[in-house]
């Protein structure tokens, strides 16, 4: 029977544990912070990353994959006549599902790409699912079929604390950016169909839990909850209450806290938190 062949890139926050033990491709974005240009999770560290951005004035930049790097792949793993499922972070964000589809062409492996329209572990879910699905020998049908349903079932939050990396970035302006400082304001926006979407704005940290919170036990009533992520940048502290107010109103309390992708903390920003889970 042929085999189906599971790629992601380095956003989807994968352990390497989890990497070995569904047999995933990642390929890693990279990332130039302070005239050097790292390898994601290769070259430099989730938690590494944060004191240099910090240290930067200018805004760290972040590339996808190169095509050749691709094509690579997608050849190799075709050798054995393969084909290649490859499931990769928001065409919203990045230009990586873009460069994936033209590698596709470029190569004689089957690939399909799919465009996760998420990030982290919010698109690790669907890497993961399909993965096992793989390795149990089911057909691409079935596994894109599944792989839709929980993006279907996915939400995904992210809460930022500083403003900053938002004006370096030009998404607002530094008149914005100095009001929202003044009022202690913390946006919170939804992850929906690939797009960052406001939801609300709150003013400390306990609005964040309890906001969270609410918008989860809402959201899950009824229904079982796989998975909880909450990825940081450099903000354990808020992760560990969110996590908490989670298994208070849910009953779950295998929520995963971990230090997020650069590409997400180039954004938001040191001090913001991700919040994303699975229920179906």
């Amino acid at each position: 029977m042929q085999k189906i062949k599971i790629v992601t890139d380095s956003t989807a926050d994968l352990s390497q544990e989890v990497i070995e033990k569904y047999d995933i491709h990642v390929l890693p974005l990279s990332i130039s912070v302070n005239g050097q240009t790292y390898l994601d999770r290769v070259d430099l560290q989730p938690d590494e990353f944060i004191e240099e951005m910090i240290k930067s004035e200018e805004l760290p930049k972040t590339s996808q994959p190169a095509m050749g790097t691709f094509v690579e792949m997608y050849d190799k793993l075709g050798e054995d006549g393969s084909e290649v499922l490859s499931i990769h972070m928001t065409s919203g964000m990045s230009g990586t599902v873009a460069t994936a589809n033209s590698a596709a062409s470029m190569t004689d492996t089957k690939v399909t790409v799919v465009d996760s329209q998420f990030i982290t572990h919010a698109l690790a879910y669907q890497v993961v699912e399909a993965a096992k699905m793989a390795n149990e020998g089911r057909s691409l049908e079935e596994i894109l079929k599944r792989v839709d349903e929980v993006r279907k079932n996915t939400r995904l939050y992210v809460v930022v604390d500083t403003l900053e990396n938002l004006v370096k970035g030009g998404r607002i302006g530094k008149g914005k950016a100095f009001i929202g400082s003044l009022l202690n304001i913390k946006p919170i926006a939804s992850l929906e169909d690939g797009v960052y979407n406001p939801v609300t704005k709150v003013r400390s940290q306990g609005q964040i839990v309890k906001t969270l919170a609410k918008l989860f036990e809402e959201d899950t009533a009824g229904k079982v909850v796989k998975a909880v992520a909450i990825p940081h940048a450099k903000a354990i502290p808020l992760a560990e209450n969110v996590k908490a107010a989670v298994e208070k109103v849910s009953g779950f309390a295998q929520s995963e806290i971990f230090f997020t992708t650069p590409i997400i903390s180039t954004h938001t920003g040191p001090g913001a938190i991700g919040f994303m889970y699975l229920a179906e």
